[in-house]
């Protein structure tokens, strides 16, 4: 069996990607929102998404950390960096990579909440609803996966956030064991299983 496989092309990315600007564009029209990129997975995402608005928008970041308890996720969060931009009756959109648990963003949502911002939306690449266990709503979603993915800003021991790919990882296990194991292939090949 291989370690991984590209799930998401550079070119399919792209595609929903523009897509999802597309549908943003035509929902807040003659608004200026504010883009919340949750840092670092959503970097690149935000980047491609922010060019692909046909609307003025302004842009902040966030950094969050989950305590992990053992295991498992705590959904213990505290902010490392927060917003710079006020968000007092602006229109909002949190932008994630991917919503695994949804602890994480329901606490970011609470916490922007409380600071009074006329709406509140979330815009995530993936959504891996398999994992859930809080239930924050995803205004705007990429696709829907179960797998465990890299690339496109999604790390692996922060390896592999630069490709410009997903890749799904069949074998967890197997790659934390040795977590440089795909990037000899994956920097060459755009497609195809390793």
């Amino acid at each position: 069996m291989a370690l991984a496989e590209v799930r998401y092309s550079a070119e399919q990315i792209r595609q929903r990607v523009v897509e999802l600007a597309e549908q943003i564009t035509g929902d807040l029209q003659g608004e200026r929102p504010v883009l919340v990129a949750v840092l670092k997975g959503s970097l690149v995402f935000m980047a491609d998404l922010s060019r692909g608005l046909g609307i003025l928008a302004d842009i902040d970041f966030m950094i969050v950390s989950q305590f992990e308890g053992g295991s498992s996720p705590t959904g213990v969060v505290r902010i490392i960096k927060d917003l710079e931009l006020p968000i007092l009756d602006r229109e909002v959109i949190v932008v994630e990579t991917i919503v695994d648990t949804g602890l994480t963003l329901s606490f970011l949502l609470r916490t922007l909440r409380e600071r009074g911002p006329r709406s509140l939306k979330v815009c995530a690449l993936i959504d891996k609803p398999v994992r859930r266990i809080a239930q924050p709503t995803i205004d705007y979603v990429g696709f829907e996966t179960e797998e465990y993915l890299v690339g496109y800003g999604l790390d692996f021991r922060r390896r592999y956030r630069n490709l410009p790919y997903l890749v799904g990882v069949r074998d967890v296990p197997a790659l934390a064991a040795k977590p440089d194991a795909l990037w000899g292939v994956l920097a060459e090949r755009k497609g195809g299983s390793f």
